[in-house]
């Protein structure tokens, strides 16, 4: 038969796919021998899987290990888990796409009828059979979606075909390609250096009182990021940073402004290898920061999102509107991720400091801004594979000042960005075909 669909545009896909779960990370991609000339040809970040099972050009130690068309048809499943776990760093991840088993048929059909470029003998290993496998080497899973309903370019006509199939079928996970993430459990206790950082902006009096309240168990950095206010912020921030004694306080200016920008120069001075980000309305009990960071130090987490819908909310803490908004942009935000999120934009968030170059990631390949920063960190975290947990705390009401948020203006600029990410979550990279 003259006409044969092939792969090429698949697995071109395919690559933009998994290019998410390797920014800034050592990776390594084991691939079939099959697929030996379609990866990284003659790369030090690809092995292929030899005939007897061996993998060429392994060594150890790497945040990320990715598998693609290897579990299907390898020979012994358990000893090469074994032996990816084995090379894994502390807090490593990998990353399995294999063959949809749903379309099982379909595909032995094409290859009968020379349809489709033939393909080594694939076993199709049902996802519930892989994870009982993993689980027994110290492996958790993180994350699972599919990718490729319609794996063809077409001329340009399968390429929209395809966004528009991924785009209404979505949660059925129909993609011909699976991608399950795994999160080697490491609960080792270790003790990392931390910064706190404090977005300010018209807060003279809660400062003072959100510095003492502290616990002084650690030494923190405490960077207070101060943005152009109409009292004295500035000033009491630096009477903090030359009157603490126990923390290392650290005051800057915002170049710009906004809640995010505050964050991310913070961010970018940070010395910590954990960040936490505290809102200085006290809205948020200062004392709970030792058990966010606790999760972290002991490999529980990648990232710890407070949650504030949990326990009842002191009167005056949030207006009713603003209460229903964030249920719903709650709701909408976890089917978006396909995570299980109960709160999305409480201000205290900790994550490791590797996240913040992801951060930069997402924002070159996002359109929409978020202007306070919560999304990006949330968004960032899930996108890119990273374990993510919530720790319910108490929110208080204000007790100096105002809110800084509007909720209408900011409102649409949350709607705007939700939009856009969704198909950035939910379908293959089409613009980069």
């Amino acid at each position: 038969m003259i006409f044969k669909l092939a792969n090429k545009t698949f697995y071109k896909r395919h690559i933009l796919e998994i290019n998410k779960y390797i920014v800034f990370d050592d990776f390594f991609h084991i691939v079939s021998h099959s697929l030996k000339d379609k990866f990284y040809s003659n790369s030090p970040h690809c092995g292929i899987i030899s005939k007897d099972g061996h993998i060429v050009n392994f060594e150890s130690n790497y945040d990320i290990i990715l598998l693609t068309d290897v579990v299907e048809n390898h020979p012994n499943v358990f000893g090469l888990f074994d032996e990816v776990a084995n090379s894994l760093n502390n807090n490593g991840k990998l990353v399995i796409s294999t063959f949809n088993s749903k379309y099982k048929l379909i595909i032995r059909l094409l290859e009968i009828l020379k349809l489709k470029e033939s393909s080594v003998k694939y076993s199709f290993i049902q996802r519930k059979k892989i994870n009982n496998i993993i689980r027994g080497l110290g492996f958790e899973e993180v994350s699972y979606h599919t990718r490729q309903i319609f794996p063809f370019h077409v001329f340009g006509l399968g390429t929209f075909l395809n966004l528009f199939l991924e785009t209404f079928l979505n949660y059925f996970k129909l993609g011909i390609m699976t991608y399950s993430v795994y999160r080697i459990q490491n609960f080792e206790d270790t003790k990392s250096k931390k910064t706190v950082i404090i977005p300010a902006k018209n807060e003279e009096g809660n400062l003072e009182p959100l510095i003492n309240r502290i616990p002084k168990k650690e030494k923190y950095e405490i960077l207070i990021s101060c943005g152009e206010s109409s009292d004295d912020t500035l000033k009491v921030a630096n009477k903090i940073k030359n009157e603490e004694n126990f923390f290392e306080v650290k005051v800057l200016e915002q170049s710009k402004t906004g809640k995010a920008n505050a964050v991310w120069e913070a961010a970018e001075l940070a010395t910590g290898e954990i960040l936490a980000i505290l809102d200085a309305d006290i809205s948020v009990d200062p004392e709970t920061l030792p058990k966010f960071f606790e999760i972290i130090d002991n490999n529980h987490a990648d990232f710890v999102n407070g949650t504030r819908l949990i326990y009842p909310m002191e009167k005056g803490s949030m207006r009713s509107i603003n209460h229903f908004g964030n249920r719903v942009f709650q709701f909408i935000v976890g089917k978006i991720i396909n995570r299980p999120l109960s709160d999305s934009l409480c201000g205290t968030k900790v994550f490791r400091k590797e996240l913040f170059k992801k951060i930069l990631y997402w924002q070159e390949i996002s359109k929409v801004r978020d202007p306070f920063g919560d999304f990006d960190l949330l968004f960032t975290a899930a996108f890119t594979g990273e374990k993510i947990i919530e720790y319910p705390i108490h929110y208080r009401a204000r007790q100096y000042g105002v809110t800084q948020i509007s909720r209408f203006k900011d409102g649409y600029k949350l709607i705007k960005y939700l939009i856009y990410s969704y198909f950035l979550f939910n379908t293959s990279k089409y613009y980069d075909l």
